[in-house]
């Protein structure tokens, strides 16, 4: 794998994560506060999933 297709996919994935404070700032924020009130456990579920689904979209 070379460096310049991961800093693509780096840039690609920067690209995707600012869209939604870019586009509804206010729907954002009411959703990391909400993020933020959850326990560790349901943080790192999400976040397992996060991964999964994102090991499966790259084998696909």
């Amino acid at each position: 794998m070379s460096s310049g297709l991961v800093l693509t996919a780096f840039g690609l994935m920067l690209v995707f994560e600012g869209l939604m404070p870019l586009i509804a700032p206010a729907q954002w924020r009411a959703m990391f506060l909400q993020i933020a009130g959850l326990r560790d456990g349901q943080i790192r579920f999400i976040g397992l999933g996060a991964a999964l689904l994102g090991l499966v979209l790259i084998l696909i």
